[in-house]
């Protein structure tokens, strides 16, 4: 017989009862390093104090109103997000599937309102990941995630990452723009270049496209700036963030430019529970945190220490790990052997960890971490490398 929960996921047998900063304890009290953060959404940690008492105050004051009525919360946190970044304006949704629904109807909006409805098409990459809604899945690509669910959302064409002639063949008059990652999270830790993310911001401007840029995973501080993009010295029209921006409180957001920002007038665009007093409460306590004097700093102080860290772990087993790949605390390790038997390993001591694609092991942690919880998760990373070495099995601890 069917379970209560629908059958979709493949969930490890563990519930969590606790967490406090990078550590999760289990119903048996067992301990756990948290270095998949939710999937990087748990941008604070686990009991943070400022989130914990931003989300208590708010919850026992109004939780939900809907966008009938404005939010001040919300308001609050989009004037900070637009001061501390290239957008004009933004919208806040639920989840970035959703604020990449709105990226895409917006790029197509922007085109009609400007006299040309014909460019409604987005050129994305291969090995990319951009939600789970039918658009989405079309707009991502993958075969695996398309499979029986019948005919594909149409205005999507794929070119290889990091390929600009390709992307140049791919603009035709029905072209409204490109959305891409700049760094490629489920698709296996692949950020784009400097000089491609330029490229392709150069490009756009010379056919007069928009530059859409998927930040749900690479946003929030993930990199060591704001956002990833930054990097790179540019700008794109419009942007999606979600994950960490709530610090695990659901909450997606769309940034974009006057420009496109304009285009989504009354009805045209909407949510019910995107930016709520509560959300709003969870994203203004998240970006005082992010945004506090030399915390981002502190991220990319400690992604790259994480780095060269796991660096040398490859160095140390070749037989595991093939190379390391990412950047700030976005990290991924290729793995030689099955990613999923290193990531059922890791578990069993005590490191959690996400799988992505090309035999990737992801490590996202909280961006709280420092030298000490990096020390301590390579350490739990040599011991079940060692195991998969001899050929342990997994699930025995």
């Amino acid at each position: 017989m069917i379970a209560a929960l629908m059958p979709n996921y493949n969930r490890a047998d563990i519930a969590f009862a606790y967490g406090e900063g990078a550590w999760l304890f289990d119903e048996r009290g067992r301990k756990f390093l948290d270095f998949g953060a939710g999937i990087a959404t748990s941008s604070l940690g686990h009991g943070h104090p400022h989130l914990v008492n931003a989300i208590a105050r708010q919850a026992a004051k109004v939780i939900h109103v809907s966008n009938l009525y404005r939010v001040p919360g919300a308001e609050l946190l989009a004037k900070r997000l637009v001061a501390a970044s290239f957008a004009d304006s933004v919208f806040f949704c639920n989840s970035g599937a959703e604020a990449n629904e709105g990226l895409v109807k917006a790029m197509r909006k922007t085109c009609a309102d400007a006299g040309q409805p014909e460019r409604y098409r987005v050129i994305c990459f291969e090995g990319a990941f951009h939600g789970r809604t039918l658009a989405m899945i079309a707009a991502t690509g993958n075969a695996k995630y398309l499979a029986g669910f019948g005919p594909l959302v149409d205005g999507f064409d794929h070119v290889p990452f990091g390929d600009i002639a390709a992307v140049r063949a791919a603009i035709g008059p029905q072209t409204a723009g490109v959305l891409i990652e700049p760094v490629q999270g489920e698709g296996g830790v692949r950020p784009a270049s400097v000089a491609f993310l330029r490229a392709l911001r150069a490009l756009c401007d010379e056919h007069g496209i928009l530059l859409g840029l998927d930040e749900v995973q690479c946003g929030m501080g993930r990199t060591g700036k704001l956002f990833a993009h930054e990097w790179a010295g540019i700008e794109p029209d419009v942007m999606s963030t979600a994950k960490g921006i709530g610090g695990g409180f659901p909450m997606g957001a769309v940034l974009a430019k006057e420009r496109v920002a304009q285009v989504l007038v009354p009805g045209s665009h909407g949510t019910t529970f995107g930016g709520s007093p509560l959300a709003a409460a969870a994203g203004n306590a998240v970006l005082d945190v992010i945004l506090a004097p030399g915390f981002l700093e502190g991220v990319e102080a400690a992604g790259r220490y994480l780095g060269e860290a796991l660096g040398g772990l490859c160095a140390r087993f070749p037989l595991v790990f093939e190379t390391v790949r990412g950047m700030g605390l976005l990290r991924g390790l290729k793995c030689v052997v099955p990613n999923t038997q290193v990531q059922a390993a890791a578990m069993d001591e005590g490191l959690l960890t996400v799988a992505a694609g090309e035999n990737v092991l992801r490590l996202i942690p909280p961006l709280i971490v420092g030298t000490a919880e990096c020390d301590e998760a390579v350490a739990l990373l040599e011991r079940a490398a060692q195991r998969c070495l001899a050929g342990v099995e997994v699930g025995a601890k």
